[in-house]
């Protein structure tokens, strides 16, 4: 079976030029960078910084285990008093994968993980923007093969956004089908 990389290379550059008329091979749209974030305020908002800690170091391991990378934790810029929270506080991790470990976790994440999930039933095509990136939602991190469902204390979502250097919308959706995503017609 072959590797999303090597999908691309093989397959996919000769049949997205032969659909959009590229002049060049390098015209070709590909996968840049996929960001992988996750939002923790509800699990950490109106407790102490000693009760915050061991929550973040969960979900912080976690989150590592699952992209192969250490994450970046994320502070808030403002104080908003609605929601409880102050400036500075951490409230998210992301994680910006390239190249090597950007293939090794898409290859987890379509082959393995997606279909894992409960009631799964392919990507929407609303998941994309105008530029062809697309944005996925996943309620539970346990889908991943990585994380025993038996050890973890919180479970959180996350939200993955693969990038691409696509034009249009149309040819996001056409290049991320031909790399073996499972995309609704």
């Amino acid at each position: 079976m072959l590797t999303i990389q090597e999908k691309y290379k093989k397959e996919a550059i000769p049949k997205m030029t032969e659909k959009f008329h590229y002049k060049s091979k390098m015209a070709v749209p590909k996968i840049v960078k996929v960001v992988v974030n996750t939002g923790f305020g509800r699990l950490v908002s109106g407790k102490s910084p000693a009760e915050q800690k061991p929550i973040y170091e969960a979900i912080l391991n976690d989150l590592g285990m699952i992209v192969g990378q250490h994450p970046v934790l994320k502070k808030t810029k403002k104080s908003i008093s609605g929601f409880k929270v102050r400036e500075g506080m951490i409230l998210g991790a992301a994680v910006v994968l390239r190249k090597s470990r950007m293939y090794d976790f898409l290859e987890r994440f379509v082959n393995i993980a997606l279909p894992r999930m409960r009631d799964f039933r392919g990507i929407d095509q609303k998941s994309f923007d105008k530029k062809g990136n697309l944005t996925y939602g996943i309620k539970e991190h346990i889908i991943f093969p990585e994380i025993m469902p038996e050890k973890v204390k919180n479970i959180f979502g996350l939200e993955v956004t693969v990038t691409t250097n696509a034009k249009t919308q149309e040819e996001g959706i056409e290049l991320l089908k031909l790399l073996g995503f499972p995309i609704k017609s």
